[in-house]
């Protein structure tokens, strides 16, 4: 055959993008099952340190399942539904790490019955409630996760991260500058009406005395950022108000 020839030429592109494709569907395969625990691992990773529990990717799945001792799945009344615990159901056959946060959140948003993940963590005789977040940033979503003390009320930690928000402005939410604040914090007052934690443009300073437990300050620059942050954490810690309610 003419190597010249268009046919030539058509019969060596399409051969050569044969397999290539077959190469990189190959290596998909192989590393699917890799990319998937990477995943796996980081979300634990995030789970840990918003109890300021430290992981590698390498001893995450060991740390978790020493220090999260149960993960429950709970209705929009406030039941729990799921209990996972010592890596077998003790309710259910759900388990809260496997639940779809942003199709949950859909769900809520449409008015229709949806579920909530929480993770029960145990370190040195204390225990600390774990709730995921999932929230719209400038650009893109954004997530964490927000650490409960025994009281369900008072915040033990916070981590967040974004998928783009501009570096030095909304970006600013994955470091302690923007996270250490909320150690402290309480999403119910005195009387026990919810609160959430506000984030506040300006500063809590702005707040009235009794109401600075509640908030914390906004990103300077980051106003569209801190406004997701602020409304990420009021809708999905609204979720667990029933529960905790009548579970205190």
């Amino acid at each position: 055959m003419n190597t010249n020839s268009n046919t030539y030429i058509f019969i060596y592109a399409s051969v050569m993008v044969i397999i290539v494709a077959a190469v990189l569907s190959t290596a998909a395969t192989l590393l699917k099952d890799k990319q998937l625990q990477n995943v796996k691992n980081e979300k634990m990773q995030a789970i840990l340190a918003s109890a300021n529990i430290e992981s590698t990717p390498e001893t995450a799945e060991t740390i978790y399942n020493q220090f999260i001792t149960e993960e429950w799945v709970i209705n929009k009344s406030g039941e729990l539904t799921d209990l996972y615990k010592n890596g077998s159901f003790e309710k259910g056959s759900l388990r809260a790490f496997d639940l779809n946060m942003k199709t949950e959140l859909y769900k809520k948003s449409k008015g229709e019955d949806f579920s909530s993940p929480l993770f029960l963590c145990q370190v040195d005789g204390n225990t600390y409630y774990i709730i995921p977040l999932l929230g719209k940033g400038l650009w893109g979503p954004i997530w964490g996760n927000i650490a409960l003390q025994s009281d369900f009320k008072t915040i033990k930690g916070v981590v967040f991260d974004h998928k783009g928000e501009t570096p030095g402005l909304g970006a600013e939410i994955v470091f302690p500058a923007f996270t250490n604040p909320f150690i402290g914090k309480t999403i119910f007052n005195d009387e026990g009406q919810f609160t959430s934690v506000m984030v506040v443009k300006g500063g809590v300073a702005k707040l009235a005395e009794d109401q600075q437990i509640h908030g914390v300050d906004a990103i300077s620059g980051g106003t569209i950022t801190s406004v997701g942050v602020n409304d990420m954490i009021k809708n999905c810690l609204e979720n667990y108000v029933p529960y905790i309610k009548s579970n205190r």
